[in-house]
């Protein structure tokens, strides 16, 4: 990077309803392209804003962090008074939440170190209208006890393959290690909190039908393992719906 750019990290939110996910698209509206449509409005040099994650369609965020450069000559203000400016230019389902000043070597993408991904499901025979579009309403009541113990056997070095959606490639690499996998309950509200090294397409959505579902009984706990040794997408459960999964936070190392 030069001398004469400053770099800005960026923390995103977004309801995720009205978009097609995260990236630009050439179909459709990406969360990206109202972003750098705003930065453009403050910052005409700038071209591209640079992310740690994709979201799918419908997913929302609340801790997606992205990069951007800024040209010295065209900054005339503080981080502060950036996020009013931007903000100002975003629709209100899109914010900046934080900016700071990076150091020149940051990258959004390749510095982090992990993610974590939250579920809600509201787990009650009558939907909270309030939540129709952060949760996943599941009618029957799921036992709570057993998707614990099931949960636990998704934590470590695994090759996901079964729980990720295949998008017609061929899948190279699917061992992803996960950090946490657990489940808070508050009222009908479960709360699946998933932390990874990497997630791969609807990995977290897999993960969190396949619990449901074992909460209902559909598969026994003990039927886990055999999922991950047959690497196979249609031996594992169904894909949870993409309303109820947050970008909660990434991590990074301190430089």
């Amino acid at each position: 990077m030069s001398d004469d750019v400053i770099k800005l990290k960026l923390t995103i939110a977004y309801d995720g309803t009205n978009y097609a996910g995260w990236q630009v698209q050439k179909v459709g509206l990406g969360v990206q392209q109202k972003v750098e449509e705003a930065l453009v409005k403050l910052f005409p040099s700038v071209k591209r804003i640079h992310s740690s994650s994709r979201t799918d369609t419908g997913v929302h965020a609340l801790g997606m962090i992205a990069h951007v450069e800024i040209p010295k000559g065209e900054w005339k203000m503080t981080t502060r008074k950036l996020l009013l400016a931007v903000n100002a230019h975003l629709p209100p389902d899109v914010r900046v939440l934080n900016a700071t000043k990076a150091a020149a070597d940051f990258h959004a993408r390749f510095d982090a170190q992990g993610k974590q991904y939250r579920y809600l499901v509201w787990n009650h025979p009558v939907m909270n209208p309030l939540l129709r579009r952060q949760a996943w309403h599941v009618t029957r009541k799921a036992d709570l006890t057993i998707m614990r113990a099931a949960a636990k056997l998704f934590v470590g070095k695994h090759d996901f393959r079964s729980f990720a959606a295949n998008r017609g490639d061929n899948l190279e690499d699917a061992v992803r290690t996960l950090t946490r996998c657990e489940i808070k309950r508050t009222g009908p509200t479960l709360t699946f909190i998933i932390e990874g090294d990497g997630f791969l397409y609807k990995m977290c959505r897999g993960i969190v039908g396949t619990l449901i579902q074992v909460g209902l009984g559909k598969f026994s706990s003990d039927e886990i393992p055999r999922m991950f040794e047959q690497k196979n997408r249609s031996v594992a459960g169904m894909s949870a719906p993409a309303h109820g999964l947050v970008l909660w936070k990434v991590f990074y190392k301190r430089k």
